[in-house]
């Protein structure tokens, strides 16, 4: 199986760790291993022996680190982003390469979600060129929420908790796919996302149930720090 990361962001809300050391390469864990790692090795355990990395941002230093692939299991290969190519963009560099239903994942994401069984539950949606996964996160709301009719008050709930179902960073693609997505111009899943939906064309939706954080912001980069101790 196949897989893409996306690893060519700026990391521009972790500065100043970014400035020296490019996101994907960030230690985590007692084992100090990289982010971009942790994945690699996360995605060969679900049986996925062919990962492309779309790099931009520092490039250079993530094909040396990283190598062929052998240290992992897998067979590694990087393409290179000559500009800001978005979420999407990148995977045109890649078409000829990706005859064959893939996984993308963004370079910043940790989850302990089954991703052969996400792969398995796309291929099931014959109809379907794109799954979405996506992620309940629940946010702590700094007031108190008011339930009233006409004049009178009729209950005060604290603070309660703001529930949002989110896209998750990880998706399965079907080669056909390729017809919507420009070669080599910045494209964003969210643009993919609404011009198939303009066309009518179904997109499943897998909600991830494990753990799952998204390392865009130093709070989460520490949260994560103490989350994958077990993890790795």
């Amino acid at each position: 199986m196949v897989a893409v990361i996306l690893a060519g962001g700026l990391g521009t809300r972790l500065k100043p760790f970014t400035e020296v050391i490019p996101k994907p390469l960030l230690p985590i864990g007692e084992g100090e291993k990289a982010i971009i790692e942790v994945q690699i090795e996360n995605l060969r355990k679900f049986g996925f022996d062919t990962v492309f990395i779309a790099t931009n941002y520092k490039s250079k230093y993530i094909q040396s680190y990283l190598g062929d692939g052998s240290n992992y299991n897998v067979e590694l290969e990087f393409s290179l982003e000559e500009k800001k190519l978005g979420t999407v963009g990148p995977l045109s560099l890649l078409k000829d390469k990706l005859q064959e239903p893939f996984l993308v994942m963004n370079g910043d994401i940790l989850t302990k979600c089954d991703l052969s069984d996400l792969y398995d539950f796309a291929l099931n949606y014959t109809d379907s060129k794109l799954t979405v996964a996506t992620k309940y996160i629940y946010t702590p709301f700094r007031f108190g929420s008011v339930e009233s009719k006409d004049d009178f008050l009729l209950n005060v709930e604290e603070k309660p908790d703001l529930k949002m179902e989110i896209v998750a960073g990880v998706y399965v693609l079907k080669p056909e796919i390729f017809e919507y997505i420009p070669y080599n111009e910045r494209f964003d899943m969210n643009e993919l996302i609404e011009l198939l939906l303009k066309n009518n064309e179904q997109i499943t939706r897998y909600l991830i149930n494990a753990y799952w954080i998204d390392i865009g912001k130093y709070d989460d980069y520490t949260q994560a720090q103490n989350d994958l101790k077990e993890f790795i």
